[in-house]
């Protein structure tokens, strides 16, 4: 990928409408354009005990012709991506394998890494591993993970040969026990804090912030064992949902301004269950009682769930991409029905940006729910125009005569019957780099297309993520660089129109203060400070050295 370091102008807000120098606010731009203008691995260096065993499964390789495979992966998924996902479990006897069937449920949230951790006669054991969910664990694997609490992980990562050892959950031992963690999210002060615990004599293995979070539950004085979390989490800035084991407890924690999604159910055992989606609930048939709440952390041993208060916090800033993109259609998230929401956003388009067409298209499979209430709102039927194989990876061989857009088509096949000599409406989630909107303009005209208009169910995004999302830096995101109109041009489309700001925070009504906007906007609820990690492009977590030796791998943030 591209290897682009945001400057701190571009990475944040200054005040009021301050942007940097390349990022003209959204509501300055027009929203449509018209050709007619019309329109720890185990964190060892803190491990004491011998109580920890620790697992590490690789998934093997299915192509031994390595050095003829080509990464596809930019050609199609040039979208954000969500870190990870989390489960913890409670009280149920086949606690490692409801833990393994809520992953599975979670797939999306993380593809490349996964792992469990579970507890069994006061022994935290670990299995983890690279790959998908059902690359890591099998029956003999599973059988290894014993007793009626545990937490799981899956994640997106950078590819290597060190990336296994940074798949959670981590598990570490201190001087009172053994304690795993599972984190979903980014601590935009964590070079401060790592700097800070270096001075004091702590030593580090790893760049991931969650390292940091187990060298502060360490080091506490607080007891009991839960108060030690509460006063590290009271030192933590940024985005984190978190669910912590230790031998007699399962512990949930939610940031204070919740920008990640973090719920609670119940099985009909009583087994009490965390997960990031209500879809993990649905799978293993708990039933969804509440989410964690901002600033809360819940404890759950055997005496039942014992809610507390974080901190003081402040308005909720939950991340409105779990509604555009993230979350699976069928989960509740924040409290609202993800599929309502992406049918409204077509809605709304169709409202403010209509268009005279035949048929309306979804770019699957994110965009499909968008697209249904695109064409119920035009009056125009919905048709399968696009085509998605789900047996393509990330690699795959490229015939030695290069194939134009290789990796879209590989991923994407145009219906001819549906496209030919129709005006089409093509509905996406969002618009990134734009090198994929482009491609995916030229498969449908070459597919016979009279004309293509596209229609992204977002808002165009100027900025990047600081809060446990992969988002390019500032300059390589096109919204950033380019009008609406220069965007039309490029990908090659008749018009192009984005889901205006002012039109998604008036369909959330009074919930439109309490969703963080900052990937639409450059002003972040928590402004980034010194340097701050990003978790896609170039992270890896199992770098050692000093922080200046890994720069490329950081984004410039800003001190108010």
């Amino acid at each position: 990928m591209a290897a682009s370091v945001a400057t701190a102008a571009a990475a944040a807000a200054a005040a009021s409408q301050k942007l940097s120098p390349l990022t003209t606010p959204p509501h300055d731009k027009p929203f449509c354009s018209s050709f007619s203008k019309t329109l720890l691995k185990p964190c060892h260096p803190v491990t004491h005990t011998r109580k920890v065993h620790w697992t590490g499964v690789s998934a093997a390789s299915k192509n031994p012709i390595s050095d003829v495979i080509s990464d596809v992966s930019d050609d199609y998924d040039d979208k954000p991506r969500e870190e990870c996902g989390v489960v913890g479990i409670y009280g149920d006897p086949e606690a490692s394998r409801m833990c393994y069937l809520a992953l599975h449920a979670l797939q999306h949230r993380g593809q490349e890494g996964a792992g469990i951790v579970s507890v069994h006669d006061n022994v935290l054991k670990s299995i983890t591993g690279v790959g998908l969910v059902s690359d890591v664990f099998n029956e003999s694997k599973l059988s290894q993970l014993p007793g009626d609490m545990a937490i799981g992980h899956v994640r997106y990562s950078t590819a290597g040969a060190s990336m296994l050892k940074n798949v959670q959950p981590f598990v570490a031992g201190y001087r009172f026990g053994s304690v795993g963690v599972a984190h979903n999210g980014n601590l935009v002060n964590y070079q401060s804090l790592r700097a800070r615990l270096e001075e004091n004599g702590s030593i580090f293995n790893t760049s991931s912030d969650t390292e940091v979070v187990l060298h502060l539950i360490a080091i506490s004085k607080e007891r009991p064992f839960f108060m030690r979390i509460v006063e590290a989490c009271r030192e933590l800035e940024g985005a984190y949902s978190m669910v912590f084991l230790t031998e007699d407890k399962l512990v949930a924690v939610r940031d204070p301004y919740g920008f990640r999604p973090l719920v609670m159910g119940r099985r009909s055992n009583g087994a009490v269950v965390f997960a990031s989606e209500t879809c993990a609930l649905d799978l293993i048939e708990a039933t969804y009682e509440r989410e964690v709440m901002p600033g809360e952390v819940l404890v759950v041993d055997k005496d039942g769930v014992g809610p507390l208060c974080l901190m003081s916090h402040p308005e909720p800033k939950s991340c409105i991409f779990e509604h555009i993109y993230f979350a699976l259609p069928n989960s509740v998230v924040f409290g609202k029905s993800v599929y309502e929401s992406r049918r409204a956003f077509g809605e709304i388009l169709a409202t403010v940006f209509p268009v005279d067409c035949d048929v309306v298209i979804a770019v699957p499979d994110s965009g499909v729910v968008a697209a249904l209430g695109y064409a119920a709102k035009a009056g125009v039927p919905f048709q399968q125009g696009l085509i998605r194989s789900h047996y393509v990876g990330r690699t795959f061989i490229e015939p030695s005569q290069r194939i134009r857009d290789f990796g879209v088509k590989l991923k994407l096949s145009p219906v001819k019957a549906v496209l030919e000599g129709k005006r089409v409406v093509v509905v996406d989630d969002s618009i990134v780099r734009g090198t994929t909107s482009s491609k995916i303009v030229r498969l449908i005209k070459e597919a016979g297309a009279k004309e293509v208009h596209m229609r992204i169910a977002s808002p165009p995004i100027i900025a990047s993520c600081y809060y446990g999302v992969d988002t390019p830096s500032a300059e390589e995101l096109i919204s950033n660089r380019m009008s609406v109109e220069e965007i039309r041009e490029f990908i090659g489309s008749d018009s192009l129109a984005f889901l205006p700001i002012d039109s998604l925070k008036e369909h959330l009504r009074e919930d439109a203060p309490n969703f963080c906007y900052a990937c639409f906007s450059g002003k972040y609820p928590v402004l980034p400070r010194g340097k701050v990690k990003r978790v896609g492009d170039f992270l890896d977590d199992g770098l050692s050295g000093s922080l200046e030796s890994i720069d490329g791998g950081w984004l410039s943030g800003t001190r108010n």
